[in-house]
């Protein structure tokens, strides 16, 4: 077998807050396949670093009273705690406000500039008077100039779906001091991405990443790329661009060029040539796990970035899928909103590590928890079938036969059908088809309890002419142990370390052919134990955030809305005609990101409304439920249709919207008081 170098890297955590679910099912996933290639012998090297730079994170060190530097620090060690505990193993964990960082960035923006695709040109932003601060999208608010719907966001609507730049917002305001910005002109610096279409076309059908992403990819194409502005102004936590004082790298220049810096802060730790991963004519392999909202970033501008500062372009981009949890979005006041540390509280880890193998493929679909089906496919499955093989096992060898294994393979053909799934299943996870992987191995376990089951070494030990039988059995559901949990080591790094504490011998895939024969174990200790629904709940519990918090929204947070607005005189108030509607249909709006279409049901008469909730609902698990709508608000033409009123809902936006849920007695058309 070839020996590869393989450089892996995971998407570089924003280091803004806690490590939570979804985010862990990227180091998960990275993190198998990273220790399997290991396993396989190949020089593999995992990396990764925290995303320091860019305005969210300098507001809130400046929130709370502390440098950015520090505050990334703080995040930091939180979150490489997290990963530990986990057990993702990286080779190297850095940080992008690194010297390793400044001088790739640097380097690459002076190769591009010098290469003639660094352009320049005045532009017209948004700008707070009162923080002395350009605003970006995010930190703009307004009414939307299609709809006029209030209290909207600087890139979009989420009542009619309408897309626009913060320049066109009506009212616009500030989301950090609610003053009303001006315009003001500043000289950006740009990419020139248009340079490099012909590559990029090649390059996105050439195998390196999905094919489904690549077709997505293509719509870029179609509407004819753009230059892509890589520079921001003052005050900026960032690195500065060379020669251009008080403008800054865009933190999604020096981002992805943080893999690099991660990789040469380790290559000059353990004397590893960096130029042979990194090279353009480079033999390496450079893989990057990445989830599906950040494609455009590694696929379009990160490939150009390096073919134009003459490096080598990674060999795959693998993207994934989100997560959902119960079949709905992870969820706040639901307590599905699972922070590392609060699972970490209450469940084992590797529960976590086999869910995520046994669902995940090498598709970009998203990966429901249900959190029923997790703690009994981990019963069924670990406790009930793998750990079951040696617990059923161990005990005979250890009190009959002296701890030592028997001198024979008692069943050398099926001993030969596990060691022979080394290469389908070590195909499996060298193309990310886990979920299939995880079904080959638990079809083994099956097959080796069965054999135990038929073997009955229970009653073959009572009779003293049957006991080598017994011990020729036990020793052979030990041997099948081990090879199945040569498989699983990628999954399950802690428990086959115990396994191998266990056994007195190596997890080797190289191995599994070799069965251990007269060789003496250790005595059996329990490898895992079953999922408590008990915890589980309690860990929901604890993710809940009370709706009564007396805490004060962070008003730098992208989420943050304006405060409380003026008074209204209860007259104006009265005049609202809130009615309980049932939600007879609920349908997908074509053309529209955030729109869902409505029928609902007043009691004996529809109304069709059109509501920016596509983001939080699937229609089906909207139809037959009760809300509440504004009946007496005057219909408003959409670019899809009338909408003839609004239904209530609350939440920041997005995915974290809460349609209001009456109480069971509501009957549709009853107003409410």
């Amino acid at each position: 077998m070839t020996k590869r170098k393989i450089l892996i890297t995971s998407a570089l955590p924003y280091a803004n807050g806690p490590t939570h679910l979804g985010h862990l099912l990227e180091y998960i996933q990275t993190d198998i396949w990273a220790r399997f290639q290991k396993m396989q012998g190949h020089e593999a090297y995992y990396v990764c670093a925290d995303d320091a730079h860019g305005t969210p994170i300098m507001l809130n060190a400046q929130k709370q009273g502390i440098t950015p530097e520090q505050m990334v620090e703080n995040v930091s060690i939180e979150r490489q705690r997290d990963f530990t505990d986990f057990h993702i193993e990286f080779d190297n964990y850095h940080s992008t406000h690194s010297a390793e960082n400044k001088e790739l960035s640097e380097m690459i923006y002076n190769r591009l500039n010098d290469g003639g695709y660094i352009k320049k040109r005045t532009i017209s932003q948004l700008f707070d008077p009162e923080k002395s601060i350009f605003l970006p999208d995010r930190f703009v608010t307004g009414t939307c100039p299609s709809c006029k719907a209030e209290n909207q966001n600087g890139d979009s609507c989420d009542a009619c779906g309408a897309t626009y730049s913060p320049t066109e917002l009506l009212n616009p305001r500030s989301a950090m001091s609610g003053a009303k910005p001006v315009l003001k002109d500043s000289e950006h610096f740009f990419f020139d991405l248009p340079a490099f279409e012909h590559m990029l076309k090649s390059w996105l059908h050439s195998g390196s990443i999905q094919q489904e992403m690549a077709n997505k990819l293509d719509e870029w194409f179609a509407e004819g790329l753009q230059e892509w502005d890589i520079s921001r102004d003052a005050p900026y936590f960032g690195f500065e661009i060379p020669n251009a004082p008080g403008k800054y790298f865009y933190v999604w220049l020096d981002a992805p060029i943080g893999y690099m810096a991660s990789f040469k802060n380790l290559c000059e730790k353990k004397n590893i040539n960096f130029d042979e991963f990194w090279d353009k004519d480079s033999n390496a392999e450079l893989y990057h796990f990445i989830g599906k909202d950040i494609i455009y970033f590694h696929s379009l501008f990160w490939p150009a970035m390096l073919d134009g500062a003459s490096l080598r372009k990674p060999t795959n981009i693998f993207a994934h899928g989100f997560i959902t949890v119960n079949g709905a979005k992870m969820s706040k006041s639901k307590g599905t909103f699972i922070k590392a540390r609060t699972y970490l509280d209450h469940l084992d880890p590797e529960y976590l590590r086999y869910y995520y193998a046994a669902k995940l493929n090498s598709g970009i679909t998203d990966l429901d928890i249900n959190l029923d089906d997790f703690a009994q496919r981990v019963n069924s499955d670990l406790v009930g079938k793998v750990v079951n093989i040696a617990s059923r096992c161990a005990g005979f060898i250890s009190k009959r036969f002296e701890g030592k294994l028997s001198n024979t393979v008692a069943e050398p053909a099926l001993f030969a059908e596990f060691s022979s799934q080394a290469s389908n299943i070590a195909n499996l996870f060298e193309s990310r088809e886990y979920s299939r992987a995880i079904r080959e191995i638990m079809a083994l376990a099956d097959k080796a309890n069965q054999y135990i089951d038929g073997a009955a070494p229970w009653v073959l030990v009572k009779n003293e002419e049957t006991q080598q039988q017994a011990h020729d059995v036990c020793s052979m559901g030990l041997n099948l142990f081990k090879v199945i949990m040569t498989y699983l080591k990628p999954v399950l790094p802690n428990m086959a370390n115990n396994v191998e504490a266990f056994l007195g011998c190596a997890l080797e895939w190289n191995t599994v052919q070799t069965p251990l024969t007269c060789h003496t174990i250790s005595t059996f200790k329990a490898l895992m134990q079953r999922v408590d629904m008990d915890k589980v709940n309690l860990m929901l519990e604890e993710s809940k955030e009370s709706m009564n918090s007396s805490i004060k929204p962070d008003p730098t947070s992208p989420l943050a809305k304006e405060p409380i607005a003026a008074e209204i005189e209860f007259n104006d108030f009265a005049k609202i005609d809130l009615r309980i509607a049932l939600i007879a249909k609920a349908e997908h709006v074509e053309g529209a990101e955030k729109l869902l279409k409505l029928t609902l049901d007043l009691g004996g008469e529809t109304r069709q409304v059109f509501s920016g909730i596509k983001a939080a609902y699937k229609p089906e698990d909207l139809e037959g439920k009760l809300t509440v709508m504004v009946a007496n608000l005057k219909p408003r033409k959409m670019r899809f249709g009338m909408s003839e009123g609004m239904v209530l809902a609350a939440g920041p936006g997005d995915n974290e919207i809460y349609l209001l849920d009456p109480h069971s007695g509501a009957k549709p058309g009853m107003r409410v008081m």
